[in-house]
């Protein structure tokens, strides 16, 4: 098998085949804590009853998701991480095959691939917005109007316009007024609004910049969310969308398998969302050891640092993520995203006894080139 270079963060496996050892790995952003131990007890209970089938509609998880998002079980979509869901919106809006008109999605640039990779491969045109350096790649108030050119252009094509809140990988939110004014824009241009709120989390205020509160008034809005990041389970793979309509949960579980959320993922989900301390306490940690890390960065020479969630990106020297691969420390490059490049990086925000062995390495490869 040929040997591909991994597009995304997290690939400890190839380096404890090269190295026989496992990295410190700052290229996945998840909890600083990681998983909870009431969530490990969870999974091993589950376990003992592994050999059913798990419950295809997860009924259970997602009456509590919509007990602690405020909304109701109809409006609640399960799935094996939040990548399964956005492959599933790529699949069940596609139009009918008799539209003349190819679909399109638009996204910003850089944020994460999987969006365009997901419509791209069941037929849609992909079209993205660049966002600028020069202003710290934040959204402006120029995309509601270029929604407006898009709907004025199409023929009667379905449009969907996907946003991370905040950005992968820039880590930026944009305020939810401007949100707010892309919402009213999307709606008056019949385009859907899929918002990922993935990272929201680890903002200072999460419930100051969720659009959730919207989904009532506006059923062009989807919110995308997973238990991956705040709650560090990413190896259970479990995510879950918010609907404006009951019918669209519906359409997502008719566009893949079912059983697509296992049974000891659903359990680990309700024993999670009842672990609100583990939650506060890896915020806690980003909040403060986020500012640490920038200074840090600032003060070590890198440029374009910035960051709001869990993660931050800066650019350094091309080969950055090799010299610290060799000093056993996993960043990750962001040479694939679209408007960055080579000589840009994103670090997770971890532990502060760990973010300092990063900064110390850091420190190391400006100092000796190694």
């Amino acid at each position: 098998m040929t040997k591909q270079k991994n597009k995304h963060g997290g690939d400890w496996a190839s380096y404890e085949i090269e190295y026989g050892k496992e990295p410190l790995d700052f290229s996945m952003n998840v909890n600083p804590l990681g998983m909870s131990g009431c969530v490990k007890q969870a999974i091993a209970e589950a376990a003992q009853t592994a050999e059913r089938y798990p419950d295809p509609e997860c009924r259970k998880l997602r009456a509590a998701i919509a007990e602690a998002e405020g909304v109701t079980a109809e409006q609640v979509f399960c799935g094996a991480g939040a990548a399964d869901i956005i492959y599933r919106l790529a699949k069940a809006i596609k139009p009918a095959e008799q539209q003349a008109e190819e679909p399109r999605l638009l996204v910003t640039a850089p944020t994460f691939s999987e969006y365009e990779e997901a419509f791209a491969s069941e037929g849609w045109k992909v079209e993205q917005w660049l966002l600028s350096e020069e202003t710290d790649f934040r959204i402006g108030e120029e995309l509601p109007r270029a929604i407006e050119v898009i709907d004025r252009e199409k023929d009667g094509g379905a449009d969907v316009l996907f946003l991370c809140e905040p950005n992968n990988p820039t880590g930026i939110a944009t305020d939810r007024a401007l949100l707010e004014e892309i919402l009213k824009a999307c709606r008056q241009a019949g385009t859907l609004l899929v918002i990922d709120e993935c990272f929201n989390g680890f903002l200072d205020d999460p419930e100051g910049h969720t659009m959730k509160g919207y989904l009532q008034d506006y059923d062009n809005l989807i919110i995308l969310k997973a238990f991956t990041k705040i709650y560090g389970m990413a190896g259970v793979r479990l995510g879950y969308c918010l609907c404006a309509k009951a019918e669209t949960a519906e359409t997502l579980a008719q566009a893949g398998p079912p059983w697509n959320v296992s049974s000891l993922a659903q359990e680990a989900g309700l024993a999670a969302l009842q672990d609100r301390e583990h939650v506060q306490e890896g915020r806690s940690i980003v909040r403060e050891e986020r500012q640490w890390i920038k200074e840090e960065l600032t003060g070590l020479g890198f440029a374009g640092v910035c960051g709001d969630a869990n993660y931050i990106l800066f650019r350094g020297q091309e080969d950055l993520e090799e010299q610290m691969r060799a000093q056993g420390i996993l960043i990750r490059s962001c040479d694939n995203y679209e408007g960055l490049g080579d000589g840009w990086f994103r670090i997770a925000v971890r532990t502060h006894d760990e973010n300092v062995q990063l900064v110390e390495a850091l420190e190391r490869t400006r100092e000796t080139g190694i």
